[in-house]
């Protein structure tokens, strides 16, 4: 059987959570009527010390719903040049919000809050377009993992606070950040206006996202919801997974960070340039393969045929991910795969 580090998202679910989606009662969501996914909205909210949360079928849809709740249609987001809001959820906030994004640049995705600060245009008057909020990703997927530092968080929120402007996270891989940092779920949610966090991706679950917020922001968002196609019914049973993901596959998001970095040490090992182990913090490994001759997409092709699916994110650029079904006998095998076809 082929080994798939394509993404996180690849998991499939256990026996024992595919018990507890069997169980899971359940009831018409859309009216808030179904009691497993009211808990996980109060629990997950509770963990961050929000108000409120709000289910969504995707991360990218509670992104979106983050954004609407705090940009008006005309104003203005800032992100980081490659975070997901900006790279990979197609222009949704142009799209569906009317709004303009705008982007400063950071190495590995890490934020200097002083970058996004500097680009800020609040209360612009009537010929320039007002920034209204700003977005951070953590932990960041084009940039390796990378965890965002708290104490850039902080300065972050300080500044917005100044001059009016909301923060949002895009924390569809915080359950990693929080393993790899120490930082509690609740000080990361103190600093943002909203948060979206994922379910599917290094915890497991099969589907699902949340947007967390005030009472009265999360009221608005349940109605842009409905508005954008993603009222559900009888989902207790997306949330019952959920509920199980957290219970027991948050703290042994350690093992796949583990591995990510032995395979990131090894392939170090045969050429420094493919990747600087320090900055594997989590449980991405990007691959930079500049200094080869073949590109991205013959090097996925090439580990493809011998059993090991990556992503070809760039022309140059390879991206492997750890995950709860990845084991270390799949680690060794992955390592002898990724070396062979990097000296074919």
């Amino acid at each position: 059987m082929a080994i798939d580090l394509r993404s996180d998202t690849v998991t499939k679910p256990s026996q024992a959570m595919r018990d507890a989606i069997a169980s899971a009662p359940v009831g018409d969501d859309v009216y808030g009527d179904d009691p497993t996914v009211n808990s996980l909205e109060e629990r997950v909210a509770a963990m961050f010390g929000k108000e409120a949360a709000l289910f969504s079928p995707t991360g990218s849809l509670a992104n979106q719903l983050g954004i609407r709740s705090l940009v008006a249609p005309g104003e203005e987001l800032l992100a980081e040049t490659n975070s997901h809001i900006v790279r990979a959820e197609l222009g949704a906030a142009a799209v569906f919000s009317g709004i303009t994004t705008r982007t400063w640049p950071a190495k590995n995705g890490l934020l200097k809050a002083a970058d996004a600060l500097e680009i800020a245009r609040p209360n612009s008057g009537p010929y320039l377009v007002s920034t209204t909020a700003i977005a951070v990703e953590n932990t960041h997927n084009f940039g390796g993992g990378t965890v965002q530092p708290i104490s850039e968080i902080a300065a972050l929120k300080k500044g917005a606070d100044e001059i009016g402007i909301a923060l949002h996270l895009d924390g569809a891989r915080i359950w990693n950040a929080h393993v790899a940092s120490g930082v509690a779920f609740s000080e990361y949610g103190k600093y943002f206006d909203t948060v979206s966090v994922c379910l599917s991706k290094g915890l497991g679950a099969p589907v699902g996202s949340l947007i967390l917020g005030s009472k009265e922001m999360i009221a608005r968002t349940r109605v842009w919801r409905k508005r954008y196609g993603g009222g559900m019914r009888q989902i207790g049973i997306l949330a019952a997974a959920g509920h199980y993901a957290l219970d027991h596959n948050i703290s042994r998001l350690v093992e796949d960070h583990a591995r990510a970095k032995k395979i990131a040490l090894a392939l170090a090992a045969i050429d420094s340039s493919l990747i600087d182990p320090a900055t594997v913090e989590t449980n991405i490994v990007g691959l930079d393969l500049a200094n080869f001759a073949f590109s991205a997409s013959d090097f996925a092709a090439s580990c493809k045929e011998k059993g090991l699916w990556i992503s070809a994110l760039g022309p140059k650029y390879a991206r492997l991910v750890t995950h709860l079904d990845f084991d270390d006998a799949q680690t060794d095998e992955a390592i002898e795969i990724l070396k062979r076809c990097l000296k074919a």
